[in-house]
């Protein structure tokens, strides 16, 4: 199973962790993909923190909802309620998202049960995240936790399926490419 390291900046301050320090964690980890979460941010730091990632990782690098910045980035990923923000209809969204990032870039949303998961299937997207697998102390805002039932509902997507919310290294699935793990990486 591939591993897709979600590095969001405010735990990173509070376990008082360098960005430095994430990326040589998510390399140990042989990480294909980093996505760098900052919610709290202006653009201009998070493009600096994109270019430092840039600089010091060669996997892939998906920025968490500011795709105004994809030149610095392979990709970008968007929740639920990100979308809704772009668009109330979340197919009009998605088609803005994708003018704006083009083909040759990733780009990937969040997805929480069967219904959105069977929504994106209709959608122009490079892959989903899918869960929460479990409860997790990162995410206050978890509405349902999906267990053992995820690897049933990531059969249904078309896309590849990257497992999100609590996934911790030992976890495997059979439907499921990628593990998302953020805080499981740094202890």
């Amino acid at each position: 199973m591939r591993l897709y390291a979600l590095c969001d900046q405010e735990l990173l301050d509070k376990r008082g962790l360098s960005l430095e320090e994430f990326i040589q964690i998510a390399k140990d980890h042989n990480a294909e993909i980093i996505q760098y979460r900052n919610k709290n941010a202006d653009v201009a730091f998070i493009k600096q923190q994109l270019i430092f990632i840039r600089k010091n990782y060669d996997g892939f690098l998906i920025v968490n909802d500011a795709y105004e910045l994809i030149e610095f980035c392979d990709g970008v990923h968007v929740g639920q309620e990100d979308l809704k923000a772009i668009d109330e209809d979340v197919f009009k969204a998605v088609k803005i998202l994708r003018s704006v990032i083009k083909k040759e870039k990733l780009l990937g949303i969040s997805t929480h049960n069967e219904q959105e998961v069977l929504q994106a299937n209709d959608m122009d997207l490079n892959y989903i995240g899918l869960g929460a697998y479990r409860e997790t102390s990162t995410k206050k805002d978890i509405s349902g936790v999906l267990g053992s039932s995820l690897d049933e509902i990531a059969l249904k997507s078309k896309h590849l399926v990257a497992a999100i919310g609590g996934v911790k290294l030992d976890d495997n699935f059979s439907n499921v490419t990628y593990k998302v793990i953020g805080s499981g990486l740094i202890k």
